[in-house]
């Protein structure tokens, strides 16, 4: 599909997950085209488009699952760390990510790569013209545009966690290639990591302005479907921290914190039910029909515990005080044997069919990156009165702690991995701090130890992308 002249409209996708059909993976071919010429007549066209970029996040590949492909921005990365061990009781669908042993012909990489792009190709229709209609709708364009901003942006940050040689914030090395809907050029090259922090920061940037300025609320107060402006510096937050921006992360940080205060111990347990919406910033939707987002760890339906929480992590938690422990994790029995199991996802109220909402952003996160934030910046103090905050949040009868230094910087990263534990987060973490992984249990995997210097730290540009675009193929990632 060339982007700058057809553009595709709707969820259909003719490409497979294995690309037969594709010419450029980045360009997802439509079902059906509109020449950007005749392109959307007015605002409510742009609304459904808006709709079809939101389900596009349901896909197996990135927060969804299939039978053979995890979500890789959901349970992967968690996966793939120390948090969770592979069992006898999986099919070794996943290994290849989980044991590091991907190449550029992997095609759950392929999927990924195509399930990011095709958010952000559907983010480029709406952001297509849509300014025709500001002189006699502003604020409804200014929703509008600021949501496909925000999605835009964050689409491509998550692509640069896994492509991004590295996070630094004006780093050289290479990032991921960037596309608008004013990209001209069809075979895009790969930018540096600091010309993706740009692009990505400069999305998110204007849609924060964007959607403090809109004709009404994005959210209502029982859902949280929609990128809102607090949702927008929740990414801003996240993003900064990543790119080392202290300041920055810490800032946007205390805004999502004062608008969106934590859950009380008693609403806590509920949002991994969908029966609360406290302390959730944006969340994905899914409803029957639309898959899981977390069906890969513990398939409820058929009690089958594919990936266990590690002993080495279930160890860290107070098991009698602090309120995670249950609404993580549980026990269930097959064959006379009771085993450990993810108990977070394990559906609504008392189903167990592993369907609920996918929690991409959180108040929890955001305590955690204001803390990292300040102590990376030496405000031990404030650091340690989040910490201290996060905790007591969770943990009955909890004595606060003074810490400094790096006995500091160690327990923020602990509480990290308790607080958003089956979140998709840890292996970016990891790669953001650490980059290296010791699993002191290591369950049935045949790789326990990544070394920093490893290439399995950047994920390689799919082997179809590399044929397709010559632009790119001088472009893969190191060691591929």
């Amino acid at each position: 599909m060339k982007i700058n002249r057809l553009l595709f409209i709707g969820l259909g996708l003719s490409c497979s997950l294995v690309f037969s059909a594709c010419d450029d993976v980045i360009d997802v071919e439509p079902t059906f085209q509109k020449d950007r010429a005749e392109l959307f007549k007015n605002l409510d066209e742009y609304e459904y488009a808006l709709t079809g970029a939101y389900s596009l996040f349901r896909q197996t590949g990135y927060y969804g699952n299939g039978s053979q492909t995890t979500g890789a921005f959901s349970v992967l990365p968690d996966m793939m760390g120390t948090n969770v061990v592979e069992t006898n009781e999986d099919l070794g669908n996943f290994v290849s990510q989980t044991d590091w042993i991907y190449a550029a012909d992997d095609a759950d990489i392929a999927v990924t790569w195509q399930a990011a792009y095709a958010v952000i190709n559907q983010a480029n229709i709406i952001l297509s013209n849509i300014d025709q209609f500001a002189a006699t709708d502003a604020e409804r364009v200014n929703r509008i545009k600021g949501q496909a901003l925000a999605i835009r942006g964050f689409a491509h940050f998550d692509i640069l966690r896994y492509w991004g040689v590295n996070f630094d914030r004006n780093s050289t090395a290479l990032g991921i290639p960037y596309k608008t809907a004013e990209d001209k050029e069809e075979l895009p090259v790969r930018l540096t990591v600091k010309e993706s922090y740009d692009k990505i920061l400069k999305d998110l940037t204007d849609a924060e302005a964007l959607l403090g300025d809109v004709d009404k609320s994005v959210n209502s107060s029982s859902s949280r479907a929609y990128i809102d402006q607090v949702a927008t510096k929740a990414m801003l937050a996240r993003v900064n921290l990543y790119a080392k921006e202290y300041a920055a992360a810490e800032s946007y940080a205390t805004e999502v914190i004062e608008a969106k205060p934590l859950a009380s111990k008693t609403n806590f347990p509920s949002i991994w039910t969908d029966a609360s919406q406290s302390e959730v910033i944006w969340s994905v939707p899914f409803a029957a029909g639309q898959g899981s987002p977390a069906n890969s760890l513990y398939t409820a339906s058929g009690n089958r515990n594919r990936y266990r929480p590690s002993t080495t992590l279930v160890g860290t938690y107070d098991q009698k005080n602090d309120i995670r422990f249950p609404a993580y994790f549980t026990t269930k029995t097959r064959s006379g044997t009771a085993r450990q199991v993810v108990n977070k996802f394990m559906g609504r109220g008392t189903a167990m069919d592993n369907l609920v909402n996918w929690k991409v952003l959180r108040t929890g996160e955001m305590y955690l990156i204001r803390a990292e934030a300040r102590a990376m910046t030496g405000n031990s103090v404030g650091a340690m009165s989040d910490l201290n905050e996060l905790r007591a949040a969770r943990i009955n009868n909890y004595v606060p702690e003074v810490l400094v230094g790096q006995a500091l910087l160690d327990a923020i990263a602990l509480e990290r991995q308790k607080e958003l534990f089956g979140e998709g987060h840890q292996w970016f973490d990891l790669k953001r701090t650490t980059r290296t992984i010791e699993r002191t249990d290591c369950g049935s995997a045949s790789q326990c130890t990544l070394a920093p210097d490893h290439k399995a730290w950047v994920w390689p540009i799919p082997q179809g992308e590399i044929i397709a675009n010559p632009n790119i193929a001088a472009q893969q990632s190191p060691g591929y």
